[in-house]
């Protein structure tokens, strides 16, 4: 298996409207040749068609309603969500979930547009990208409300506790880290728990252009993530769980390989 896969690209994002060519290219310098581009909101389907037309082989793509924006499924039209996810012809649904944080977006709200997400992805036998904050329990309900029935899914960001991890892991959850786990004041829970993450269980991300690894050598321009990180977050993990780089590489990418296919 040659090369990382970054599972969570925020392409779409402002600081990557000038330089994207250069971003993937200095990711690709460092062995970071695949990526997957996350869509946050209806707005963002167009531009992520775009950015995966230049190059198909290299992106795999999402198609949801991040729970920051769910109050968006309020105003659908005539055309059903499920038509306009698969305008895009998505690897996986999502980015959804439950993020209680700010409640951007009404609590309810989110949680009837995570139910709508987990139908239309059953319906398209697509896997399920998710995103939660501050509302575990809200969220492991809704899961285990549709266990029997649940495709694939990865809660993406995993920045919680063992027994949040063993709840994800008992449903058959993959688990997405990022720089997050670089930080050793905030994260000793959390870089702990790590080791305990099967490894045909476990993919890598960097959800640029947020969450800059903490402990990198040189501070990142503008305070700006970029996949170029992948390889130290994977440094830092594979210390954590004792196996090597290449070890965490080869199977990380496979399990997004088989995941996103």
């Amino acid at each position: 298996m040659a090369g990382f896969i970054d599972i969570a690209c925020n392409f779409t994002h402002p600081s990557f409207a000038e330089n994207l060519d250069q971003v993937l290219q200095d990711a690709k310098d460092v062995d970071v040749n695949k990526f997957v581009l996350l869509c946050a909101s209806l707005d963002d389907l167009e531009p992520i068609q775009s950015i995966q037309s230049q190059n198909p082989s290299q992106f795999f793509i999402t198609a949801g309603i991040h729970p920051h924006h769910a109050n968006e499924i309020l105003d659908l039209n005539e055309t059903p969500l499920i038509d306009k996810l698969l305008s895009i012809q998505p690897n996986a649904i999502g980015e959804t979930g439950l993020d209680y944080f700010r409640n951007i977006s009404p609590p309810e709200i989110q949680r009837d547009s995570f139910a709508l997400h987990i139908e239309i992805a059953k319906e398209l036998q697509k896997p399920l990208y998710l995103h939660q904050r501050d509302a575990h329990d809200d969220f492991i309900s809704i899961l285990k409300k549709n266990n029997s029935t649940l495709p694939p899914f990865i809660v993406h960001c995993f920045t919680g506790t063992q027994k949040q991890l063993d709840d994800y892991l008992d449903l058959g959850a993959f688990i997405g880290l990022t720089g997050w786990i670089c930080d050793e004041k905030r994260n000793k829970d959390l870089r702990e728990s790590i080791k305990n993450i099967p490894l045909d269980k476990l993919m890598l991300e960097t959800d640029c252009p947020y969450l800059v690894p903490k402990n990198l050598p040189m501070k990142a321009k503008k305070n700006i993530n970029e996949p170029k990180y992948l390889p130290h977050i994977a440094n830092e993990v594979s210390e954590l769980m004792g196996i090597s780089i290449e070890s965490l590489r080869d199977a990380t990418s496979q399990n997004a390989e088989n995941f996103f296919t």
